[in-house]
């Protein structure tokens, strides 16, 4: 993987992370939303500043994503971008002060330790080489059909 595809990694966790807390940062000047005023709640919590960078970040996350996902398997993408978790946990310690327990770090310990396996193989699955497709185009590898600009 080249240094474009690390960073693209990079930014869908960062703004993952930091959309999810930012919401939650929102939400928590709010009074709780309530089922029977479902829509009215919904329309004040966009009004709150935290929520509306929230939702931003949560769309730039949506787009690295997206790029992340036409170069790499979902089966690589999901746990590399995983460490999002961590930084979820740390955000959520420091700027929301909520209560971390032991359990909960273990599990960010786990959560890590299972990034750095999946992100030793390959990022995409390595397909038969040579050969049509379907359409009797010629088969390209997956490097030539995936690498970003």
């Amino acid at each position: 993987m080249n240094l474009r595809k690390y960073l693209v990694l990079l930014l869908v966790m960062l703004f993952g992370g930091t959309g999810d807390v930012l919401l939650k940062l929102g939400m928590k000047q709010l009074a709780p939303i309530r089922f029977s005023h479902l829509v009215p709640d919904l329309f004040a919590a966009l009004g709150n500043p935290w929520v509306v960078i929230g939702i931003c970040c949560l769309i730039a996350f949506f787009a690295s994503y997206l790029t992340a996902l036409s170069w790499a398997d979902l089966s690589y993408v999901l746990p590399a971008t995983a460490m999002g978790y961590v930084l979820i946990t740390l955000l959520s310690k420091f700027l929301l002060h909520e209560t971390v327990s032991v359990y909960r770090w273990g599990g960010v310990l786990l959560i890590s330790c299972g990034v750095g396996w999946v992100t030793r193989g390959p990022a995409l699955t390595e397909h038969q080489r040579g050969g049509t497709q379907h359409d009797g185009q010629p088969r390209r590898s997956p490097r030539e059909q995936h690498e970003l600009a």
